[in-house]
């Protein structure tokens, strides 16, 4: 018997439910399971069926794509990636980051043991390449990233430099013949890297301005740089952005607008609209001028500082407030007394006040600005650990490394870019990823004390173990989900590492600490399975042709490949059989 042509739920997993759901004996949920099939057809148990089983709250509609309660049981029972089909075991150290190119056909690993591997993506995955990047100086591999037309490789390391420095440095590797075509540098190496266009990357630069102050500078460079003519501009400032506090810009994506406009999924029913509006998650504008958010302490304090010592004439000055503000510290205006590092850090506030360029207004993408793009990146400014988002527009100029150099086009007092726009995580955030429509981004993060109070830069609060996945909509800069805590890690701050996630059309998946990853359907906001391996789970990566595979990666020093029920028996069917037997049992009718 079958529901809408689709075949019934195997028994085993009506006979798991019932027993579940009721907690009968075995053969009471044997019982039941017998009499389910007279009335499979009943909508109305489906739904009563899966609100109970998946202890989801009734407020929460069906999928919108769903067609029958019975649909979405199927849907989330066997189309999940969770059935393991092979591992790979060509690595010899810690697997770091998985990416796939955008066709689905090929991806790419990185690993400790300083090599990026390409992968054919067949039915049997099979190594088609391998790049050592010892020769170049190289300590490890550990992020890569496919051009949006998949002839082009960006790869991003640590790189050894003198005196045993760690650096950054991004490599791009040509998918025609595995050339390597350009090297850029690359710092800090957190950075990691990421196509703006087809021949165009984005790295990161860091100069230190004083002990807890620096500058970081975004470059937009051109893929083909060995190969350009000298007479061609090859590479272009974007931004220059000030750092306050210890903290560097890293984790530098971009986000396309022009996608908005079609949806994959849309997550805005009332249970979530709900959650977001009591979110302890701060989200707030830096080019806003309201007195509501001048008011949040620490979040800006240059405007802070701004309205508290302008002169009465109404004149603002750099060199104005600083004199004034070193005039107060002679003459012990100021209590109380501050420390080094909270001198240096309102010192470096005062003077970049007037060498600051104001932020780009209207982010939200209009009907004439769809093309918008926006840069994302983890920053901060209370702490070394990165706790906020920094979101950047890129205007059309600046998508191209043609045009002045260096920066010219800028005004010489105008040195410094102000960011457009700031989430405040309010913890570590360790991982960070977008949704395929480029509509929302999925943050891991892990949470600091409620109503803890930074004294010390360099001295962070301490890190839940628990990881917290926060979605935010990138239409409205809102965050639209409550954050889910179903996986976890345990470094300290210090020495805690990135947990790459990524978001597939229905599901969102991350690796875990806990030698697991984790998969979650987006829509009903639930964990719908977990992926063993023998260490932490580094990376994890939807094919973006069929949601239904997965690959995960770990320090195991595997990748370890995930394929839905269906999919397995839509493959074991496919399978031919055997020559062999066929032709013993001609021979046999034979004799």
């Amino acid at each position: 018997m079958d529901v809408g042509g689709n075949p019934l739920l195997p028994d085993s997993i009506l006979y798991e439910i019932f027993l579940y759901l009721d907690h009968v004996d075995v053969l009471s949920a044997t019982l039941v399971c017998r009499q389910w099939h007279a009335v499979a057809r009943d909508e109305f148990l489906w739904k009563e069926l899966f609100y109970r089983y998946y202890r989801i709250s009734r407020e929460v509609p069906r999928h919108p794509a769903a067609v029958s309660w019975y649909d979405e049981f199927q849907r989330l029972y066997d189309t999940i990636p969770c059935v393991e089909v092979q591992t790979l075991k060509e690595h010899s150290d810690q697997v770091l980051h998985l990416s796939f190119s955008h066709s689905g056909y090929l991806f790419a690993t990185c690993s400790k043991d300083c090599t990026v591997k390409i992968w054919n993506n067949e039915l049997d995955i099979s190594l088609l390449h391998s790049s050592n990047m010892r020769p170049y100086n190289w300590s490890y591999t550990q992020f890569s990233q496919f051009n949006s037309d998949d002839s082009l490789l960006l790869v991003s390391g640590v790189f050894v430099g003198p005196h045993n420095s760690s650096s950054g440095e991004i490599a791009v590797i040509s998918m025609e013949n595995f050339l390597l075509l350009s090297r850029v540098r690359n710092k800090p190496y957190d950075v990691f890297g990421c196509w703006l266009n087809e021949t165009n990357l984005i790295s990161g630069n860091l100069h230190r301005i004083g002990h807890i102050t620096s500058c970081s500078v975004l470059w937009l460079n051109n893929a083909f740089q060995g190969i350009e003519s000298e007479n061609v501009n090859v590479v272009k400032r974007l931004f220059k952005i000030q750092n306050l506090n210890a903290s560097t810009i890293r984790t530098v994506m971009v986000a396309d607008c022009s996608r908005y406009d079609s949806p994959d999924l849309l997550l805005d029913y009332g249970e979530q609209l709900a959650a977001a509006s009591t979110s302890p998650c701060q989200v707030f504008d830096l080019g806003s001028d309201s007195e509501e958010e001048e008011a949040k302490p620490k979040q800006n304090l240059t405007s802070e500082l701004a309205a508290q010592e302008s002169p009465e004439d109404g004149s603002v000055t750099a060199g104005g407030g600083l004199q004034q503000f070193l005039d107060d510290i002679m003459e012990g205006r100021v209590r109380p007394l501050m420390t080094e590092k909270e001198l240096e850090t309102k010192v470096a506030e005062l003077l970049a006040r007037n060498r600051t360029k104001p932020p780009e207004l209207n982010l939200v993408p209009t009907d004439g600005h769809s093309k918008k793009k926006y840069l994302i990146f983890t920053t901060g400014c209370l702490t070394y650990s990165p706790h906020q988002i920094g979101i950047k527009q890129i205007l059309p100029h600046q998508m191209t490394t043609a045009g002045p150099v260096l920066g010219e086009e800028r005004r010489s007092d105008e040195f410094f870019d102000s960011l457009d726009h700031v989430i405040d995580i309010h913890g570590h955030i360790i991982g960070m990823g977008l949704s395929p429509d480029h509509r929302y981004l999925y943050v891991n993060s892990r949470a600091w004390p409620q109503d803890c109070i930074i004294s010390d830069p360099m001295q962070p609060p301490p890190i839940a173990e628990e990881i917290d996945l926060h979605v935010f909509d990138m239409k409205t800069m809102k965050e639209v989900k409550r954050a889910l805590r179903a996986h976890r890690a345990y470094t300290p701050n210090d020495e805690c590492f990135f947990i790459f996630l990524d978001v597939s059309r229905d599901f969102v998946a991350s690796g875990a600490e806990d030698r697991h990853g984790y998969i979650w359907d987006r829509h009903y906001n639930i964990c719908l399975a977990k992926l063993q391996h023998d260490d932490v789970v580094n990376s994890v990566a939807f094919s973006p042709m069929e949601q239904e595979l997965l690959l995960t990666a770990s320090d195991d020093a595997t990748v370890k490949v995930w394929r839905s029920p269906r999919s397995v028996r839509i493959q074991q069917a496919k399978k031919p059989r055997p020559r062999k037997l066929l032709f013993s049992w001609l021979l046999n009718q034979k004799s």
